[in-house]
């Protein structure tokens, strides 16, 4: 009862009141006034109205209030479950298949979202990785179908986890439910993925249009989509088509303020990390590998620095983000492989990183820490660790198996003016067979990477590469050609000089398409140049013949260690 219905009551009282006295004033109306029948209607008629009386005094007291809450919570909450109920008549695996207008308005399939003790939206996010080699020409398809160099070096990036979802995880303020996905090889997303509130998609120019198409996707479901990394940083209008969200910068700085922003429903589009105070990079959480699960990776990220102090034009990284070159404490970088081993017993790290031992002092303290750990481990640095014997020997001793350095050319004159800074490639490269040669000899192995297409480079670039290759013999080579990644120096200079073929093409931003016109050479010379060096150095004879003298190497130096006096 309540407050209507009291007045109802007490109206209903009146009106037959009035009508009982047309009646009543009668003797013999329903046997005197004396009768008993006569006393039953009158004690109706004062009830009724006493009735109407006690719901209307009722319903303005603090009682009544707390009661009405309480039937309205038991309603709702019947109403909640009557809803959950008829959502789990269809299995989850059915109801992600089932169109989105036939389930209900306002959930999604195994939605999970729910508010927290403070009242704040809690959500499930899903940080999605577009990772994998990507490749358009036709006959660099067919050749990585068959040479097992290319083979070997697609397997480990395909296989290689996005480190910086995890750190995105890591910073994501604690109350939500998170989970990591990766796109399949040809950029499909995965269902689960349509479950979530909120979806993080991390990706590099070379699959942008394959990520912005799972972002509509997500989108047109209901999933709210955030996009961010280097591509996204310099393309802001582009991306801001096909993402809810946009993080421009390192996504660390604004993503725990974005979050608490989307889940309260008030966020804006574009999250400028320059609006936010500087990351400090001895601060940063352990990443979230605990969210990878026993997905079978061949190495696992950890990083150890941030930025390179070089700055050549065509690199996209530090060109994109503008930060100085930063080094993690020690003890961290420690700390995140203890994090990895809890959960895989014998992880290979991958260090990643654009230049690790800018530092010598600081890598040698690196290595002194990684080796009580014995993990095997592969990262990026510059030619300059190979002026460090005492470097190299550490490096050694901590299980080093493999460093990439970026030589980019056997010419010196192709290298002049390549770094804006201080020239740093063309005044290192006439000393770069010895320093190839003393880091090999220290058992690390070296995979040197070319950038054919320079504008320096003429047609001979192709032997001259393979001759320098043998002559080492360098253990691992890695071929790319000049690409003009959107934001560099590069890109500006080729766009406006009117030589990239077909511009916002960002699928060919894949290191072996060729989508400009090469200054000393033409499109067709710089294609078929490629495809012939990739056949002599990826060729099963090709690897053998660089690779047997390392090894044998090795093992003269184990046999005269096995006869030296103790």
């Amino acid at each position: 009862m309540n407050w209507y219905a009291g007045w109802t009551l007490m109206l209903s009282a009146f009106i037959s009141g009035a009508v009982l006295g047309l009646f009543f004033h009668r003797d013999d109306f329903l046997g005197g006034y004396a009768s008993f029948r006569r006393r039953i209607l009158r004690l109706g008629h004062i009830a009724l109205a006493a009735l109407g009386m006690i719901n209307v005094l009722y319903s303005l007291s603090p009682l009544a209030a707390e009661t009405g809450a309480a039937s309205a919570n038991r309603v709702g909450g019947l109403r909640d479950r009557r809803r959950d109920d008829a959502r789990g008549l269809l299995p989850q695996r059915l109801a992600r298949r089932v169109p989105l207008p036939l389930l209900h308005s306002g959930q999604r399939p195994g939605d999970r979202r729910r508010s927290d003790s403070s009242g704040r939206f809690a959500m499930k996010i899903g940080f999605l990785a577009m990772s994998g080699l990507r490749a358009h020409d036709p006959k660099l398809l067919e050749l990585g179908m068959t040479l097992p160099g290319i083979l070997e070096r697609g397997k480990v990036l395909s296989s290689l986890p996005s480190l910086g979802l995890l750190y995105l995880a890591a910073c994501t303020p604690p109350g939500h439910e998170l989970h990591y996905y990766e796109a399949e090889r040809d950029g499909a997303e995965p269902p689960d993925v349509y479950t979530c509130d909120l979806v993080a998609i991390s990706t590099f120019s070379a699959q942008v249009f394959e990520a912005y198409a799972v972002a509509d996707r997500l989108r047109k479901a209901g999933v709210k989509v955030a996009m961010g990394g280097l591509h996204v940083t310099v393309q802001r209008d582009e991306a801001l088509e096909h993402a809810d969200f946009v993080f421009l910068g390192e996504g660390e700085r604004s993503w725990p303020a974005a979050v608490a922003a989307i889940a309260e429903g008030h966020a804006p589009r574009v999250w400028d990390a320059a609006r936010f105070p500087p990351l400090d990079i001895r601060a940063l959480p352990i990443p979230r590998y605990d969210l990878l699960g026993p997905r079978p990776y061949a190495r696992f990220p950890v990083q150890t620095t941030r930025g390179c102090p070089w700055r050549c034009d065509f690199c996209a990284s530090n060109v994109m983000l503008n930060e100085p070159y930063r080094k993690r404490p020690v003890a961290d970088v420690i700390r995140d492989i203890h994090a990895i081993r809890h959960l895989h017993r014998r992880p290979f790290i991958e260090f990643a990183d654009d230049n690790t031992f800018v530092d010598h002092a600081w890598g040698k303290e690196l290595c002194r820490q990684l080796i009580p750990l014995g993990v095997k481990w592969f990262t990026e640095t510059d030619i300059s660790v190979a002026d460090d014997v005492e470097l190299l020997q550490l490096m050694r001793q901590a299980r080093c198996r493999q460093v990439l350095i970026g030589l980019e050319s056997p010419e010196r004159s192709a290298l002049e003016g390549v770094e804006l800074r201080a020239n740093f490639k063309s005044r290192r490269a006439a000393g770069y067979i010895d320093a190839v040669r003393r880091i090999q000899a220290h058992g690390i192995t070296v995979n040197g990477c070319f950038i054919l297409g320079l504008d320096r480079q003429g047609p001979n670039i192709f032997e001259q590469v393979l001759e320098f290759v043998t002559a080492i013999p360098l253990y691992d080579v890695q071929l790319t050609v000049l690409t003009p990644f959107p934001g560099t120096p590069l890109h500006t200079r080729l766009l406006h000089e009117g030589r990239i073929l077909q511009p916002g093409r960002w699928d060919l931003c894949t290191l072996f398409d060729v989508n400009y016109v090469p200054t000393n050479m033409t499109v067709e010379e710089l294609r078929h140049g490629l495809y012939w060096l990739a056949e002599k150095l990826y060729s099963e004879e090709g690897m053998m013949a660089r690779r047997r003298p390392f090894f044998d190497r090795l093992w003269q130096d184990q046999e005269a260690r096995s006869h030296t006096p103790v």
